[in-house]
């Protein structure tokens, strides 16, 4: 796994928990982004509305292997 990697921070959210909101940061990122490597979860919070939880957050990085030409 040699070479040189960029990371940037996302944020995913999603209704239904932190995994999901993991996944869909990452689905999300490799939409445009290629040769995603490796994502690092920095923070997990949520979203309460009327005394429920009613969003997941997670803030992450993730890092692409950078081309070289």
């Amino acid at each position: 796994m040699s070479g040189t990697y960029k990371m940037v921070t996302l944020v995913g959210t999603s209704t239904d928990g932190y995994e999901q909101a993991i996944g869909n940061a990452i689905k999300d990122a490799a939409a445009s982004l290629r040769k995603l490597a490796w994502f690092e979860v920095l923070e997990q919070r949520g979203r309460i509305d009327k005394d429920k939880i009613v969003e997941f957050q997670v803030k992450l990085q993730a890092s692409f292997k950078v081309e070289a030409d």
